[in-house]
């Protein structure tokens, strides 16, 4: 990915470093110079450290006191811990979704699911467009819920998270039928208000996706 200067600098930096990060090209703990990273890429170090303060809410650097900024670790621990809280917030947005859906929600819910399940049935599985059309479901989900907050939360995970699947790609693909079920079941749980069924998928899913995140951070 080339970086252009847009008229949103400091996010467009984030979104750049943010790629950087997730892809592996900045590794976990790797130190950011911000006046290394505004003479790369041609822009005040006013707009890096305000694309920092954005990567720090993205879950994807730390920010230490006169120790500047550095790629947040992954390993094991880190991951499971990441994706208990994820889990957790995702369970928090079923259980309002069965108690807020309305009649006209029914179809876009459902159509967004449907792209999930066609990403998969593609002749060739590519993780990160059936990651991207996941998260299109949860953010579906969520203008469904109206909660702000939440919202905000589950989106400042999303960089992380999917940091998380791009490095253990090879075996989230060998679990798309679990995937494929998920995706099957929880909107008929949804669209039948059963909250406790809705949450404990989420909540087996996400053990299961965890396990596979483990084993390959652990590899």
């Amino acid at each position: 990915m080339d970086f252009q200067v847009p008229n949103t600098l400091a996010e467009e930096i984030a979104n750049y470093m943010a790629e950087r990060i997730m892809t592996g090209q900045i590794r976990p703990g790797e130190r950011i110079q911000e006046a290394t990273l505004a003479g790369e890429l041609k822009v005040s170090r006013a707009s890096v450290k305000e694309a920092l303060y954005t990567l720090e809410r993205w879950h994807l650097v730390d920010i230490t006191p006169r120790k500047g900024a550095s790629a947040t670790r992954l390993d094991a621990e880190h991951a499971s811990e990441l994706y208990d809280v994820y889990m957790h917030l995702l369970m928090m947005l079923a259980a309002r979704l069965c108690e807020r859906w309305q009649e006209p929600d029914r179809q876009p819910l459902l159509n967004a699911v449907a792209k999930v399940v066609d990403q998969m049935n593609q002749p060739s599985a590519n993780i990160t467009a059936i990651v991207e059309a996941s998260f299109a479901v949860m953010e579906a989900c969520c203008e469904v819920v109206g909660n702000p907050y939440l919202t905000e939360a589950l989106s400042n995970f999303k960089p992380a998270v999917s940091r998380a699947y791009y490095l253990s790609a090879d075996r989230y693909r060998k679990g798309l039928d679990q995937i494929s079920k998920f995706f099957t079941h929880l909107p008929q749980a949804v669209l039948s208000r059963d909250s406790a069924k809705a949450q404990a998928l989420i909540r087996d899913f996400a053990e299961h996706q965890k396990l596979l995140i483990q084993q390959a951070l652990t590899s």
